[in-house]
């Protein structure tokens, strides 16, 4: 009995996705239409930018746990500020590793403030951007106006204009 339609794929129970051909060509087959969904220029500038955020995330949070929160660990007399929590279990822990190695709950305090200090910098990077950005945009040109109304009509006339298109009187330079 032939129907037309891949074996194979009668055979699978998903005969209802058409010839093989049309799956992977290029065509109107459904990877053709990711393909294409894939390649607009939008997608490609979202994926650059995405991958691009991530590195800045990342080099931000090296500068705040490696550049900022040593020296305000130093003023606030605490040796690394990252390692700071408050223990609820009720038993004693040196480090924060030790607390958790050992379940205990703990509240981390300076892992949070490193998070917080990570978004604040973030923040004011991407304010300075869109700063720049509009500044280089410059203000925007308010439209010239084309038309002035006519003096006898009030209908709308080229500026230009010696005589109006509507009552044909004489215009006035003003």
């Amino acid at each position: 009995m032939a129907t037309g339609k891949d074996p194979i794929l009668e055979e699978l129970g998903m005969a209802h996705l058409g010839s093989p051909k049309a799956l992977l060509g290029r065509g109107g087959g459904m990877l053709g239409e990711f393909r294409d969904f894939a390649m607009r220029g939008n997608m490609l500038d979202m994926a650059v930018g995405i991958i691009v955020g991530a590195a800045f995330g990342r080099v931000v949070s090296s500068f705040v746990s490696d550049i900022l929160m040593p020296p305000i660990s130093l003023f606030s007399g605490r040796s690394d500020f990252s390692g700071r929590f408050l223990n609820l279990s009720g038993y004693a822990y040196a480090t924060l590793a030790e607390a958790k190695a050992a379940g205990a709950a703990t509240l981390n305090y300076g892992l949070f403030l490193n998070a917080v200090f990570d978004f604040l910098i973030v923040a004011f990077a991407v304010f300075l951007l869109i700063r720049q950005v509009n500044r280089l945009k410059g203000k925007p040109k308010l439209p010239t106006e084309t038309t002035k109304p006519c003096p006898f009509c009030c209908s709308a006339i080229a500026i230009k204009a010696i005589r109006c298109p509507q009552c044909t009187s004489a215009l006035t330079s003003t």
